[in-house]
């Protein structure tokens, strides 16, 4: 736990009830790590092939905090299959049902997540129809919804990069069958590591005006 090296949020139900209690908006997102392509002729050997990345890849996902700490990484599934699939698989979809306050800020990929905890979970505004067509005014403000959303957002995409900073992330090369394994234990000193970090808070409003004021 941020600020709490001691206490460790071991499953996705202590993640979503640490977020209701200390009032956290979660980032969630996606992550691919290249991994070796299955031999031929072996069944199920197209599961691997990402279709993001046209490479054989395992996905993970990532749940961060406002200021980029990991706070759980896992969800392992072949590259082929889409992350909304894996949020349903791995019951975190359930998670926000049962904890109806905690909020979560989310890519284009989980737009059905989105869709369906309207008043919980954040994914960028769709496009409008004929975008070319449309007035000034409608064009920028959907550029300005979706630079904010995803400025809210990088926070968890800065934690998968804490993540690939360690080799066996970068391209794995081992038995797929061990690769949660090991990144679960990246993921955890990644975590610890993280937790460390003092909690920046941002000045209040009325301090920012105080201090223009005085100058």
């Amino acid at each position: 736990m941020p600020d709490r090296p001691g206490l460790r949020l071991r499953t996705l139900e202590d993640v979503f009830a640490y977020a209701a209690a200390e009032n956290v908006t979660l980032r969630i997102d996606g992550t691919e790590t290249q991994v070796r392509r299955p031999k031929a002729q072996r069944p199920g050997r197209l599961a691997f092939v990402s279709g993001k990345r046209k490479q054989n890849t395992i996905k993970t996902t990532t749940i961060s905090d406002h200021q980029g700490r990991t706070l759980w990484s896992g969800a392992m599934r072949p590259g082929r299959m889409h992350d909304q699939t894996a949020i349903r698989t791995e019951g975190i979809a359930e998670q926000f049902r049962l904890h109806p306050t905690v909020r979560a800020e989310v890519d284009e990929g989980y737009r059905g997540l989105a869709n369906e905890f309207p008043n919980q979970v954040s994914a960028p505004p769709r496009e409008p129809n004929d975008i070319d067509n449309a007035p000034l005014t409608e064009r920028y403000g959907w550029r300005e919804m979706r630079r904010r959303q995803s400025s809210r957002r990088i926070c968890v995409e800065h934690a998968n990069a804490e993540h690939r900073q360690w080799q066996p992330l970068q391209r794995y090369t081992g038995r797929r069958e061990e690769y949660g394994e090991i990144h679960r234990a990246v993921a955890g000193l990644v975590s610890d590591r993280a937790a460390k970090r003092a909690t920046r808070h941002k000045p209040s409003t009325e301090l920012v005006l105080a201090r223009s004021m005085a100058c």
